[in-house]
């Protein structure tokens, strides 16, 4: 078992009886003078025997099984999977979700002093709590008729909420009276594909309230959502079909200039959205040197580098282009000579885990880290400044269960060390990215459990954590988001 195991918390009981052996049946009479006893043996001892009698094992066996809960606030109006999570970029208390029963929800996370466990996260049978309230459900956003598996508010206000579904229609809400954080009006419903995979919005705030997804066609599709124009409220910037498989996933580059896509033919493209709206990288498996066998399902940017990651394990690395801004950014975040100047060139190809790259998230300037999480529960941190050497391999990250999400807390405060991440075990996990002398020197400091994890339906398919990082919130598998205080 892992250094990071711990006890398990909310109680059940396992019920087992044996059933009493039934008596012989149609005995016969005709030896029933065998059965007594002879003068000569009245006298004889008979042996005790150790065996006890069947109906001693009849009492109940009773066994507490511990389910732990670190949470200190639950919101828990979804009935099915939450498959996606969004933060509000100015108030990090209003968080979105959406799941598997079609539906959003915005709620406010605020927490109030001194919450009460739900019944169901008791910490033992005798433990009469009373039911903690769930938190406060702002608005309900409905109208998709199948998984709601992206969300995402605007940059920079967040002045509109997007959901994205796999009945292919993106919907829009805006914010429509300050202050009030349940009045959310729809503004707009768009459905040009089949299946939308992914969102990703725009952190350029001279390009405001732009979101992009990614199509199970392998289209990619950027819009600018604007209430005012009216009749054009989802005005199109983009539409490139490129890829010939299923676009997987996609990210903006720190300063919102550039957006790399990536898809299940193993080709990544970057795009000049407010440019020449054609890609300024074009990497295809035709390139044996970048192929990925079995596709790319991970990205993640710097403005001088984007990382891919995919099956078997597999990261490449590419080179991005340079303007004379990015380029005084780049030296300031510790990119080296070899990254300046290489547009669309491999820089790195990387395979330090043994399974797919689910995730990746590159660490904040002065800090030149690169985590990977991968199917087999494992987290890779490479060095980006030093040739992108491997600092660490975390083996046992999250046991054997998927790492579905890795991503660096944005505190300048703390150096951006701190590396936050969350699995199919339904453990998140806190982790310093310097080295650290804790868990055997793989630099863990702290977990939060709530979600049931362990194969049983409760993985955390995603978390936030802005403002700060001191909360966490999670997406969970068994239709619950939770909130962890992190102590940081």
């Amino acid at each position: 078992m892992s250094v990071l195991s711990s006890t398990q918390g909310t109680s059940s009981k396992i019920m087992a009886s044996n059933q009493p052996t039934r008596e012989p049946e149609n005995i016969s009479n005709e030896n029933e003078d065998e059965d007594l006893l002879d003068a000569d043996e009245v006298g004889e001892e008979i042996p005790e025997d150790d065996d006890h009698p069947m109906e001693d094992d009849e009492e109940d066996i009773q066994e507490e099984i511990h389910l732990q809960n670190d949470s200190i606030a639950h919101f828990d109006e979804h009935k099915d999977s939450i498959f996606c999570i969004a933060q509000h970029p100015t108030n990090p208390a209003i968080v979105a979700t959406g799941g598997g029963d079609d539906i959003g929800y915005i709620f406010d996370a605020t927490v109030e002093p001194g919450p009460v466990l739900p019944s169901s996260y008791q910490s033992g049978p005798q433990q009469q709590q009373q039911e903690r309230k769930g938190l406060p459900l702002l608005k309900k956003l409905e109208g998709h008729t199948d998984s709601v598996n992206a969300i995402v508010f605007t940059i920079p206000h967040g002045e509109y909420v997007a959901t994205a579904g796999l009945d292919g229609k993106l919907r829009t809400w805006r914010h429509s009276k300050k202050d009030d954080w349940s009045q959310w009006d729809l503004v707009a419903e768009a459905r040009e594909v089949e299946e939308i995979n992914w969102l990703s919005v725009c952190p350029n705030p001279q390009q405001p309230n732009v979101v992009a997804l990614g199509a199970n066609d392998g289209s990619v599709w950027v819009y600018r959502i604007d209430a005012a124009d009216e009749g054009n409220e989802l005005n199109i910037l983009m539409t490139q079909y490129l890829h010939t498989a299923s676009s997987t996933a996609g990210a903006w580059t720190p300063d919102g200039k550039f957006l790399a896509t990536v898809s299940e033919d193993s080709s990544l493209y970057v795009w000049d959205v407010f440019g020449s709206a054609q890609p300024v990288v074009s990497m295809t498996a035709e390139d044996q040197r970048f192929e990925v066998e079995g596709g790319l399902y991970s990205v993640a940017c710097t403005t001088a580098i984007v990382a891919v990651g995919g099956a078997g394990g597999n990261i490449r690395v590419v080179g991005l282009p340079q303007t004379a801004d990015t380029s005084k950014k780049n030296k300031a975040g510790g990119a080296s000579k070899q990254q300046a100047g290489s547009t669309g060139q491999i820089l790195a190809s990387l395979q330090a885990q043994g399974d797919g790259v689910e995730t990746l998230s590159f660490s904040s300037p002065p800090l030149t880290m690169l985590a990977a999480g991968s199917v087999d529960g494992s987290i890779a941190l490479f060095d980006t400044a030093h040739r992108f050497a491997v600092r660490r391999h975390i083996k046992e990250a999250h046991e054997d269960q998927t790492v579905v999400k890795v991503d660096f807390v944005r505190n300048q405060a703390k150096g951006g060390w701190l590396l936050t991440s969350a699995g199919m075990d339904g453990v998140v996990r806190r982790w310093d990215v310097r080295g650290g002398t804790t868990a055997a020197g793989q630099g863990f400091i702290q977990e939060w459990q709530g979600h049931r994890g362990g194969g049983e339906g409760g993985g955390v398919l995603g978390f936030v954590q802005g403002g700060g990082g001191n909360r966490i919130i999670t997406a969970g598998d068994d239709s619950v988001s939770l909130v962890f205080k992190a102590d940081i």
